[in-house]
């Protein structure tokens, strides 16, 4: 390596150290190798996202290049064909790289073209779990939690905290491509320093669930929308033993799923009206960010963003600044939502709750409901059902979980396009519309 700043010896100042160890094992070798990296791609025209910093951006008129860059496994992509194996070429030239052709596994992520679309699992990164648990041959179950159930630090302590924490911590990664998971393993997180049984009985009854659903993973489909659609929800008091409320929320652009999460808020809520103005502005942050990331990835929505909540109370506080007896103890930066919906930044919505799909982000559910929500997050069986198989399934959680009569469900057969239509709270007609 050259001889670092300060210490070069005048008499032999072009000369070079020897490293006694590899310099992939040095602590700034991450950050020598990224300069590296980046330097090379900004000579050629690309720019380093703002919103991302492993991201990059070729962009030439209406031709684009995203490359995606972890360590040293990168993606690319591009819609011009030439232009991208053009850069392929500098690219080797530059490095010692080796093309590994189409993206199908990446970072323990598989990814499958279909013929509608993109498709993502982790089916043998979740086999590996369930084997390194013991639990190949478990009984599958349908929900990955009880019913209303709360987890509490109470209970005998469990004899092998070693071993629960390492599934938790795997069951974490799995997240990347089951938002289905996200509630129950947030909720298992919270006790890694001293898990009981009865916590690790919960990680038992996850991992029989992804037992019966390891083929599940996320679909990808082209959508001629490019508009920012966003759900918030609370459980008030979640949880029991600090009383904190937990928080989710769930993003999509156009027809497909891109953020979602699971959350303990950081203080205690006084209300719920509280606890969902907290709610909102965290999936405001979020919404923020990913309009940021769009800008550089050249996409540009034709409307501003639209946020759905089912409290009525925190639409009003967002809506009337007023209410200062309500929100005057409420920390000043959670504010800053007010400004977003007043500038025409983002919008608010009401939800019927039995339609929030941030619900799933928040508590357990019924198995109906969890079906419900589930098929609504774009998670699907890599050996999908048939078209009328979905339609009927659909249907029959519509009549279980009892979801009002206006709502009405109709299938296109030309379009594969499942719709709902219900009543808003306005009276306007508000279509949902799902692609198979």
């Amino acid at each position: 390596m050259e001889q670092p700043l300060g210490y070069v010896d005048p008499k032999y100042p072009s000369h070079v150290c020897r490293l006694r160890r590899a310099l992939y094992g040095l602590k700034q070798a991450p950050r020598a190798w990224f300069h590296r990296f980046s330097v090379f791609l900004l000579a050629i025209g690309f720019s380093c996202s703002r919103a991302d910093s492993s991201l990059f951006v070729l962009s030439k008129g209406a031709d684009l290049i995203y490359l995606l860059l972890y360590v040293d496994d990168i993606v690319v992509t591009s819609n011009n064909s030439f232009l991208l194996n053009t850069f392929i070429s500098k690219l080797s030239k530059e490095f010692a790289t080796k093309d590994m052709g189409s993206l199908n596994y990446f970072l323990g992520l598989e990814a499958y073209r279909t013929s509608s679309g993109l498709f993502l699992s982790q089916a043998k990164y979740a086999h590996e779990i369930l084997q390194r648990a013991k639990l190949v041959d478990s009984k599958p179950v349908s929900t990955p939690m009880v019913v209303a159930h709360h987890l509490s630090i109470d209970g005998p302590v469990f004899d092998d905290p070693s071993l629960y924490q390492s599934l938790v911590g795997a069951l974490q990664y799995l997240t990347i491509t089951r938002p289905d998971l996200t509630h129950v393993v947030s909720a298992v997180s919270q006790y890694m320093h001293k898990p009981s049984l009865c916590h690790f009985q919960a990680v038992k009854r996850i991992l029989r669930y992804i037992k019966g659903t390891l083929r599940y993973g996320l679909s990808f489909t082209p959508s001629s929308s490019r508009d920012i659609l966003a759900y918030s929800d609370v459980d008030w008091a979640g949880c029991l033993d600090t009383r904190r409320s937990i928080s989710g929320y769930v993003i999509y652009l156009g027809d497909n799923l891109v953020s979602w999460r699971s959350k303990k808020q950081p203080t205690v809520s006084r209300s719920s009206c509280e606890s969902e103005y907290r709610a909102l502005v965290s999936t405001a942050a979020e919404v923020k960010w990913l309009g940021h990331l769009l800008r550089d990835l050249k996409v540009i929505s034709s409307s501003s963003p639209l946020l759905f909540c089912d409290n009525q109370s925190s639409i009003f506080l967002v809506a009337n600044p007023v209410s200062h007896s309500r929100s005057k103890h409420i920390e000043l930066n959670y504010h800053f939502v007010r400004e977003l919906v007043a500038s025409g930044q983002l919008r608010l919505q009401y939800v019927p709750t039995n339609l929030q799909l941030a619900d799933i982000f928040t508590k357990s559910l019924s198995r109906p409901a969890f079906i419900f929500f589930r098929s609504k997050l774009r998670i699907q069986d890599s050996q999908t059902l048939g078209l009328r198989g979905v339609l009927r399934l659909l249907i029959k959680i519509k009549n279980q979980i009892k979801i009002p009569s206006k709502i009405k469900i109709s299938y296109e057969p030309e379009t594969d396009v499942i719709t709902e239509t219900f009543l808003n709270s306005d009276l306007s007609r508000v279509y949902v519309k799902t692609k198979l």
